[in-house]
């Protein structure tokens, strides 16, 4: 079982590693989805169309379960794998790193990329804010109105956010709660008689 924090970033942020005349700009991005990561990595494609390639490493979930290396053309673990490396080593999650190469004229060997990619990826992320966020889970709480103070201050001294509230005969809460609460506010919703609570 994980924890439930995970840190990812707060906003794009960019680095930069220059060697013999090759150009290494690397481009870190929070994201949520593959969708959006391929959308992103298109657009860095179509603004740097002249770059010789577009290596790339993500990593989704706050388990972290889902991710991906791309060497983009470069010799086979010299690019995504040093990017990824550095998210790891960060402990990131959700985010996206895209390192840009402007090619110089001059090979650099094997370990020559890695350290450039390398270098490049930690640039970005050091460029980057880093932020905790905790795993949350959305609950549905029904109750007649005569509860609706209760139900209210439960809400209010657990610190919970309201998402959603909709009334017909009885009102409904949807609530966000933090992963590692939701067993002990169930519970104290299941003290009130005729509240009903379940995850949605």
């Amino acid at each position: 079982m994980f924890d439930d924090t995970y840190k990812t970033i707060s906003a794009p942020a960019e680095g930069l590693y220059k060697e013999k005349g090759s150009k290494f700009i690397a481009y870190i991005y929070p994201v949520k989805s593959e969708v959006e990561i391929k959308e992103i990595i298109a657009s860095l494609k179509k603004e740097h169309h002249a770059a010789r390639h577009h290596c790339y490493a993500y990593r989704l979930m706050p388990d972290k379960s889902v991710y991906r290396i791309n060497d983009d053309g470069e010799p086979n673990g010299t690019a995504g794998k040093p990017i990824y490396g550095q998210i790891q080593s960060n402990d990131l999650t959700n985010v996206l790193i895209v390192v840009v190469r402007y090619f110089g004229g001059t090979l650099l060997g094997v370990s020559g990329l890695i350290k450039a990619y390398k270098s490049a990826a930690l640039d970005a992320i050091n460029n980057s804010e880093i932020i905790e966020k905790t795993i949350n889970e959305n609950i549905e709480i029904t109750c007649p109105y005569e509860q609706l103070n209760e139900v209210m201050r439960i809400i209010k001294q657990n610190k919970l956010t309201i998402i959603k509230q909709q009334s017909d005969s009885n009102l409904k809460v949807i609530v966000e709660i933090r992963k590692s609460k939701v067993e002990i506010v169930i519970g104290l919703f299941k003290n009130l008689e005729k509240v009903i609570t379940r995850l949605v």
